[in-house]
């Protein structure tokens, strides 16, 4: 069982950045591949990126690539997401998620845990 908090969202212009940061408790945070979402009005939830449980792999939607780091700090039961050189379209309610260590992908539905979302927005 892990619970998952956000927080860093905001109002950027667009080409700024933001650090989005996930809290998870829980003892076995290593367990979990940690992935984040988003969902903007109008559309569907979209993957944004994973990284596995050591950290040692990351996977990123082609649109956020070059763009947007995936971390996590086991440590700390964190994982983040910079973001840079934002743009309007990534304007959404982002989303932390986990899922098995087993499992490396975008399937939203193979993810079992959500936390309750940060807005981040970016004008023009």
């Amino acid at each position: 069982q892990v619970q998952l908090v956000e927080s860093g969202g905001g109002l950027v212009q667009a080409g700024g950045s933001l650090r989005l940061s996930c809290a998870a408790s829980g003892r076995t945070f290593s367990s979990y591949t940690m992935g984040w979402f988003r969902l903007s009005p109008g559309k569907e939830r979209e993957f944004v990126a994973a990284i596995s449980w050591s950290g040692s792999t990351t996977y990123y939607t082609d649109s956020v690539k070059g763009r947007f780091s995936i971390s996590r700090d086991n440590a700390k039961n964190m994982v983040y997401l910079q973001m840079n050189s934002l743009k309007p379209e990534d304007t959404a309610v982002y989303y932390c998620s986990a899922t098995s260590r087993l499992y490396m992908g975008d399937d939203a539905k193979k993810y079992g845990y959500w936390g309750q979302g940060t807005q981040v927005t970016v004008s023009s």
